[in-house]
C-alpha cells in the first residue's frame, strides 16, 4: 500500500496533504523521512509518523462502549442524544454505528463498528450468538413464568426462541437470548404478566464490559478482533 493511500485510508490526510507534508519532512517510515508519497508500506511491519503523531492502521474498527441511561442506539437523532455522542471524533470520522440497537433506558454493552457485513451476521438469528442481560422486575417470577419464558411466548405474533432465565433473588436476574426482537425482554416480561424496571446488556458473544465505567469506551485489542470476526466466517 502507497503512503499517502495509507494516511487517506486512516483518515488523516487526502493524498494531496500527504504530499505537502512529504516535502516537509512531516512523515516519517520506521523514524525516517520518506521521499515519495507514493512510498510503499505494510501496515502490520512499519510504523508511519505523521506531523509527529504515530498513525495506528485499522482495517476496520471496533469499539466497546458502555451505555448510560438517555441515550439512543443510532447515528443520529433528532431529538435525543446518541451513543455516538459518548465517542471522540477520532472513532465516529471512520463511518461507525451500533451493532444492534439498545433501548434508551437499556444500559450496558454495546458494540460500535464500521463492518456492516460483520454487524449484519452477528445479529443473524441463525448464528446464534448469546447476549446475556441482567434485570430486574416487579414481581418475582413464579416456575410456570419461568418455564414459559425460556421455552417461549408470544410477544405480538412472534414466539420467542428458547432462552436462559437464571435468577439472582426473588425479582432480579440474568437472561441469555439469541436473538433480539424489538424491546424484546420487556415483551416477554409482559406475556407473563411481568414488567422490566431494569435491563443492562453485561455479554455479547465473548464480549463482556471489562471494568468499563458507565459511559466509557475501549479499542477492541486485535485478538478480541479475529475472535470477533472468526464468528462469522
Amino acid at each position: 500500500m502507497r503512503i499517502d493511500k495509507f494516511l487517506s485510508e486512516c483518515k488523516i490526510a487526502t493524498r494531496s496533504e500527504t504530499g505537502k507534508a512529504v516535502r516537509r519532512g512531516e512523515v516519517l517510515l520506521d523514524g525516517v523521512p520518506v521521499k515519495r508519497a507514493d512510498t510503499p508500506v505494510d501496515p502490520e511491519k512499519n510504523t508511519v509518523t505523521y506531523c509527529g503523531e504515530v498513525v495506528r492502521y485499522r482495517r476496520n474498527t471496533y469499539v466497546l462502549l458502555n451505555k448510560p441511561d438517555g441515550y439512543v442506539s443510532a447515528t443520529e437523532d433528532k431529538k435525543d442524544k446518541t451513543v455516538l455522542d459518548l465517542l471522540p471524533e477520532e472513532v465516529t470520522k471512520f463511518d461507525v454505528f451500533p451493532c444492534g440497537r439498545l433501548d434508551k433506558n437499556t444500559l450496558g454493552l454495546m458494540l460500535i463498528t464500521d463492518n456492516g457485513p460483520l454487524a449484519h451476521t452477528l445479529l443473524s438469528p441463525k448464528r446464534h450468538v448469546e447476549k446475556v442481560y441482567r434485570f430486574e422486575c416487579a414481581r418475582k417470577p413464579s416456575e410456570a413464568d419461568l418455564c414459559m419464558l425460556q421455552n417461549g411466548v408470544d410477544i405480538g405474533g412472534y414466539v420467542t426462541k428458547p432462552c436462559t432465565v437464571k435468577m439472582i433473588d426473588d425479582t432480579s436476574g440474568e437472561i441469555t437470548l439469541s436473538e433480539g426482537k424489538y424491546h424484546q425482554i420487556k415483551l416477554m416480561f409482559n406475556a407473563v404478566d411481568n414488567r422490566i424496571h431494569y435491563l443492562e446488556r453485561i455479554r455479547f458473544a465473548f464480549l463482556t464490559l471489562d471494568g468499563l465505567q458507565r459511559g466509557e469506551w475501549r479499542y477492541l485489542n486485535n485478538d478480541e478482533i479475529k475472535k470477533l470476526e472468526g464468528l462469522v466466517k
